[in-house]
């Protein structure tokens, strides 16, 4: 057993512990970061298909416009270390980034490699220690910390910045034990669910189209309303259990209420033409394979693997001949290939989601230090916030953002 003392604690070595660490040991703090798991960054490492979309190149107000939950609480953090104060962080240590579509900002490299190696210089050039230990509890006396225990005994400080992200990737270290630890100081966890998570279809649509990618399609989310909740353009693929890729993942973000509500995912195959262009690109198929069975002449206007389904869905029995059809199922027809119907049953396991929804209640906290409003001593930063965004970099804004407030405010 040992008795270990530091000015500061960091539990959980991710992107916004490691950074939380790097600015705590840049004012000459003694600092001390445990990780249980064999690396750090190990999540940040594969983020962005392992490109690393680190931040979005964007105005502050933006950025809180696409933190639907609790967006509001990152206005004091955000405003110390913005989108730009990000980029030029990593600019400085050797990192040169570059913005994308959307205002979404990548290392030039492409390597998210890249910003973890940043982020450990920035650790290690303030003598930030790593120790590989599993923090069991935070210990407290008189409402305020003491340090943090671990099976081979405790780390004392009077400042521990807790960092353990939320449920998503567990195998990277994010299992929610920080949640456990916050909640037995009298934290309040509002429950997690996933968020950036690919979605389960009903009936066996997808399946059926299993492995199938559509690029350049329009998608539109309604609820049980048929009011609109989400809108997007790009890419998706048909899997399995239902749909995954970019927009299905951006999607999930607006889809919070599957208890109470329900969705469909509309897409439009052919949204570079509106319905007029559509009507006479069908008629010059149906010209062209006049004489055709219906279910052969979609071969120029959809891929192999969804032609079955969509004359399934048209109604038209397959085997009509192309001149018969009548304008009536032809409106059908167009119809399918501008609202291409897929229900939703829930999102998939919170597991394989991007990020984590929920989490500690953001009330208990002071937004402008991420200290503990019960517990003195104990600070917040990242993931494990019930905090979460959309796509484009914004929940890694959020973790640089925590994190610099965190580390600049540890007494």
């Amino acid at each position: 057993m040992r008795n270990t003392s530091n000015d500061v604690i960091v539990v959980g070595g991710g992107a916004a512990g490691m950074m939380a660490a790097g600015f705590a040991a840049s004012r000459g703090l003694s600092v001390t970061v445990l990780e249980k798991t064999e690396h750090t960054c190990r999540k940040l490492g594969i983020t962005g298909k392992g490109r690393c979309n680190l931040t979005n190149n964007t105005e502050n107000r933006l950025v809180i416009a696409n933190i639907p939950q609790n967006g509001k609480f990152l206005y004091s953090a955000l405003s110390r270390f913005s989108p730009r104060d990000v980029m030029a962080f990593f600019e400085s240590r050797g990192v040169p980034v570059k913005t994308e579509r959307g205002n979404r900002v990548f290392p030039v490299s492409d390597r998210a490699a890249d910003i973890v190696s940043a982020l450990r210089h920035f650790c290690a050039a303030g003598g930030v220690r790593v120790v590989h230990e599993k923090a069991l509890e935070i210990c407290v006396e008189e409402g305020a910390v003491l340090g943090v225990r671990t099976p081979d005994g405790i780390f004392t400080a009077p400042s521990v910045i807790l960092s353990t992200g939320g449920l998503s990737y567990p195998a990277t270290g994010s299992d929610g034990d920080g949640y456990t630890m916050a909640s037995k100081l009298g934290h309040s966890i509002i429950e997690p669910r996933a968020s950036l998570v690919p979605l389960e279809a009903r009936g066996d649509i997808c399946q059926r189209m299993q492995g199938f990618s559509l690029r350049n399609v329009g998608v539109r989310v309604i609820n049980s309303a048929g009011r609109t909740v989400y809108e997007d353009f790009g890419e998706l693929l048909f899997t399995h259990f239902g749909i995954s890729g970019p927009t299905v993942l951006s999607a999930s973000a607006h889809m919070r209420d599957f208890d109470t509500d329900s969705y469909k995912f509309l897409i439009d195959l052919k949204p570079a033409l509106d319905e007029r262009k559509l009507d006479e690109r069908l008629l010059r198929d149906f010209e062209k394979y006049k004489n055709r069975d219906f279910a052969n002449a979609l071969t120029d206007l959809a891929g192999r693997s969804m032609i079955p389904v969509l004359v399934e869905l048209s109604g038209i029995p397959p085997e009509t001949k192309v001149n018969s059809i009548t304008r009536e199922q032809r409106r059908g027809l167009l119809e399918l290939f501008k609202n291409f119907p897929v229900e939703i049953s829930g999102p998939r396991p919170i597991e394989e989601a991007i990020i984590t929804s929920g989490g500690v209640d953001v009330r208990e906290v002071d937004p402008r230090t991420m200290e503990s409003k019960l517990v003195r001593g104990l600070y917040f930063a990242g993931e494990i916030l019930d905090m979460d965004a959309y796509t484009g970099g914004f929940n890694l804004q959020i973790a640089w953002s925590t994190a610099h407030a965190a580390a600049m405010n540890v007494k």
